[in-house]
């Protein structure tokens, strides 16, 4: 049975998928910008408040995220995609591996960002990182990271964490543009990332134009 925390807890995790506060959520789904709010979870006297089927089918719509995708935030290791079922990312089993000039590919992730199809390698996951349901590897090409990552460079990414300032992330735009970078600020529309490569300009989007965004857990360096 589901329970009201679980509920709750899934619209906060979609809602930091998309680097969105509660309300960011809200308002993107065309909804009261305090519906999510945690002071609207309990009625004055007590009593569990429930989000609406309604406001739920609002927020995929939003956010263009499953039913499937939602649920995973319930049942945490359960993800959508079927690279994913392979493992359950804790130390010793395998995990999906791809580089960042084929991550700019279709067919590679859901819409999520989390690994789906084909054509994916697999590579041991390591113990430093600890259990991380739904995490892969990346691995870095080119120079474009230096002086952080390095070509060769594994980095393990956690789709659906928790994202904050000055974490290190990476970015898949909707015209296919993945890169590494850190998260500068983010508001309810946009973000802004700072590059690892002073060589390189410091990056802006709206929301709008991003197809996912995931925390870097761990580096091979």
């Amino acid at each position: 049975m589901l329970s009201h925390e679980q509920i709750w807890g899934a619209i906060d995790g979609l809602a930091e998928r998309h680097a969105l506060t509660p309300s960011g959520l809200a308002r993107r789904a065309g909804l009261d910008a305090t519906s999510f709010n945690k002071s609207k979870r309990l009625s004055q006297d007590g009593r569990l408040r429930w989000p609406s089927t309604e406001s739920i089918a609002k927020v995929l719509e939003a956010t263009g995220a499953s039913l499937e995708q939602f649920l995973s935030f319930i049942r945490p290791g359960e993800t959508a995609g079927a690279v994913s079922a392979q493992g359950n990312s804790s130390p010793g089993s395998s995990i999906p591996l791809i580089g960042f000039a084929q991550a700019g590919a279709g067919g590679f992730f859901d819409d999520g960002g989390f690994p789906a199809g084909q054509g994916w390698d697999m590579v041991e996951f390591p113990a430093a990182a600890g259990h991380r349901a739904g995490a892969y590897a990346l691995e870095v090409q080119g120079e474009s990271m230096l002086p952080l990552y390095r070509d060769g460079d594994i980095l393990i990414v956690e789709p659906g964490a928790q994202i904050r300032k000055n974490d290190r992330v990476v970015v898949k735009t909707r015209e296919g543009e993945v890169m590494a970078k850190v998260l500068l600020r983010q508001s309810a529309r946009s973000i802004e990332l700072l590059s690892l490569n002073p060589e390189h300009p410091n990056r802006g989007f709206e929301l709008a134009d991003v197809e996912w965004i995931a925390r870097i857990i761990w580096a091979s360096q």
